[in-house]
Formats: structure tokens, C-alpha cells, sequence
């Protein structure tokens, strides 16, 4: 088996896409749930300014990371293709996040080789520079874009907020299960 390049994003990808859902529903006096969230933006969503909303994300992020639940089947499968294969995760997340990010990664057992936090949601500098071969995303236009600059396959795990149509390298896996199956039919064709 060739070993691969994987690129991660960390929320909402591999940690579960209902972190943030309790927080926002305790803070705002919400009583969301993921359905309700259709837009990635969630300042039109709970109605508020994006300077709110970055205030309350400065309170708030540090503690909603460290406590943030993996994805379902997510640990498993990571800990199967780590023995073959590289995992490098992209987030948005900025740098004052780095302890708490290496903390949970460490106190969650789950496995990686680099962990780059890149401050914003372009992630195409830190793709290019990994040279990765296939990515994994949540956020619909990092996605598309990814996979229409590198030419690679991104598996986009699907939630409400990301159904807008996608190019053909863009593969929507309801789980990860879903995206185990496909990445390992997929190493099987690239070997």
C-alpha cells in the first residue's frame, strides 16, 4: 500500500458537528439543534453581529475544544489508517488555541502526525505545502475549493450547513463509517 498524505480539518469534521450546539443553545437561549443550522455563518442564524459573535467565541472556544466529543466511527477508522498512512490536520483554528488543540488530541488518544493551526478558513497554502492526497471537510466552499486546486478527492462530511451542490471530487459521506468505506476502496484503485 502507497502511504498517503491525509489532510483533517478538526471541527465538525472529526469532532462531533454538534460541539457547538449546547453552548450556543445555553448562551443565546436557543433551543437549536443541527437541523436548524443551514448556514455555516452563524451570526444569521442566531440573529446577532459578527462582532457578538466573535466575543462570545473568545469567551467561549477554549472550553467548547477541550470538551468536544470525536465524530462517531471517527476514532476508529483514524487509528487504522494512521498505521499506513499520514495525518495532518488543517483548522481554522488561531494559534492561542495550540495547547488546548494538542491537549484534547493527547487526552482523546487520537493519533496525528502534525496539527497546523492556520487562523482563518483558507486552508490552501497549508494543503500545498503538505502536498496531501486526499482532504476531509465540513465547510462546504473549503472544500470545493481544495478539490478544485489540488485536483484530489475531499471528503465532505455532510451536515445542513454544507449541501450545496460540488464538483465531482467532492465526495459527501453522511458519516464515517461512509468515509472509511470510500477512502478504502479508493487506497485500493491508488495502489
Amino acid at each position: 500500500m502507497i502511504k498517503k498524505r491525509m489532510g483533517l480539518d478538526i471541527d465538525g469534521t472529526v469532532t462531533d458537528p454538534n460541539t457547538f450546539i449546547p453552548y450556543l443553545n445555553k448562551h443565546f437561549k436557543k433551543s437549536l439543534t443541527l437541523d436548524d443550522l443551514t448556514e455555516y455563518d452563524l451570526t444569521s442564524v442566531l440573529d446577532i453581529s459578527e462582532k457578538q459573535f466573535w466575543d462570545w467565541m473568545g469567551e467561549h472556544e477554549a472550553l467548547i475544544y477541550k470538551e468536544a466529543e470525536l465524530a462517531a466511527h471517527a476514532e476508529l477508522t483514524l487509528h487504522e489508517w494512521t498505521k499506513h498512512h499520514d495525518l495532518i490536520y488543517i483548522t481554522a483554528r488561531r494559534s492561542h488555541l495550540a495547547e488546548i488543540t494538542q491537549h484534547w488530541f493527547l487526552t482523546k488518544s487520537v493519533p496525528y502526525d502534525h496539527i497546523e493551526l492556520v487562523g482563518k478558513h483558507d486552508k490552501l497554502d497549508a494543503v500545498r505545502e503538505h502536498q496531501l492526497d486526499i482532504f476531509f471537510e465540513d465547510k462546504h466552499d473549503n472544500a470545493v475549493a481544495i478539490a478544485e486546486e489540488f485536483k484530489i478527492p475531499v471528503i465532505l462530511m455532510d451536515t445542513p450547513y454544507n449541501r450545496l451542490p460540488s464538483p465531482k471530487n467532492v465526495i459527501r459521506a453522511n458519516n464515517w463509517v461512509e468515509a472509511k468505506e470510500w477512502v478504502d476502496n479508493w487506497l485500493k484503485e491508488t495502489t
